[in-house]
């Protein structure tokens, strides 16, 4: 059996920002009618190094597991990126195996594309200017999926300065101070997670916060003070309870399961989204195997279509 294989550029090449937007949000609203189904993420723990992680997810016709990891001491100890995996692809009626696509790609594509996809359904009508706090690989896609959204200019904040002043030029943002990103109407926080960056007094009426940086127990972007005076969004209640920005603040006690709303009940429209236009909405994203599912299935047709080519194993 001969098998396609996207790398990295490939996947980039296969599908633009635009169609990841749109096929991210198709994906939720499938999600939350039953018709797109997703066990729950699997952590396999690697102390000291970091954590792999299986997600598997079925829908449109497709099976997928994503084997993915996230290696934080990679870049500086290996010269390796601190995200990498791969995604099988394979037919949910014959399970025989359809593609192999690189996942640190398609993790980037996805990333990016549900930041812009919260943004259009939470952040006040009228919102315009973006703040990247966080310029790396995923900070970077979701300053583009915004762009692509229609939002800008932007601000991009990060102690690596080369990596703010690289992200603002291929945009024609700017750079500034985390302070000023976060003076923005959409927010996106695309940090580590180990320390907080937004705090009560970094909160500004009508903004938008996208979340993206906290993907596993332990870490935040916010203070849980801060989390407790938004209006709370997320893409999947589980996760983000257990392992996403939410963590800290139920925990705490602070906050139930009550005063969140999931993302892709507001996109099917059972749900409301912003309550008024001084609320800061806050949307934790804790990644989730439909976004992948999305993109890589995107990726298999623009193949099919023969607009992307593909390399080939024989299995």
């Amino acid at each position: 059996m001969k098998l396609p294989v996207l790398g990295h550029d490939a996947v980039l090449e296969a599908v633009s920002a635009t169609d990841a937007i749109d096929r991210v949000r198709d994906a939720f609203v499938a999600h939350h009618a039953g018709e797109w189904t997703m066990p729950a993420k699997v952590y396999l723990p690697a102390p000291p190094h970091g954590d792999f992680r299986a997600m598997p997810a079925l829908g449109a016709g497709f099976a997928m597991l994503k084997w993915i990891s996230s290696f934080p001491q990679n870049p500086g100890q290996h010269g390796l990126p601190t995200v990498m995996g791969m995604i099988c692809l394979s037919d949910a009626a014959t399970s025989a195996p359809l593609m192999l696509l690189d996942a640190r790609a398609v993790t980037a594509l996805r990333t990016g594309a549900v930041a812009a996809v919260a943004a259009r359904a939470l952040a006040r009508p009228g919102a315009v200017s973006v703040g990247i706090v966080g310029c790396g690989l995923h900070g970077a896609w979701a300053a583009r999926c915004l762009a692509a959204a229609g939002y800008g200019p932007g601000v991009c904040s990060d102690p690596a300065a080369g990596a703010a002043a690289a992200l603002a030029r291929e945009l024609g943002w700017e750079t500034g101070e985390r302070a000023a990103a976060l003076a923005s109407d959409v927010v996106c926080c695309v940090t580590p997670g180990l320390e907080p960056v937004i705090d009560e007094d970094g909160l500004r009426p009508g903004a938008h916060l996208n979340l993206l940086g906290a993907d596993g127990p332990g870490k935040a972007e916010a203070t849980v003070a801060a989390v407790a005076r938004c209006a709370l969004f997320c893409d999947e209640w589980a996760q983000a309870a257990h392992g996403g920005e939410l963590t800290g603040a139920v925990q705490a006690g602070v906050i139930t399961r009550d005063r969140v709303t999931d993302l892709g009940a507001v996109l099917a429209g059972a749900a409301a989204g912003r309550p008024d236009e001084q609320a800061v909405t806050l949307f934790d994203s804790t990644g989730l195997a439909i976004q992948d599912l999305a993109v890589a299935a995107a990726a298999y047709a623009a193949w099919r279509e023969g607009t992307v080519t593909a390399q080939e194993v024989v299995l």
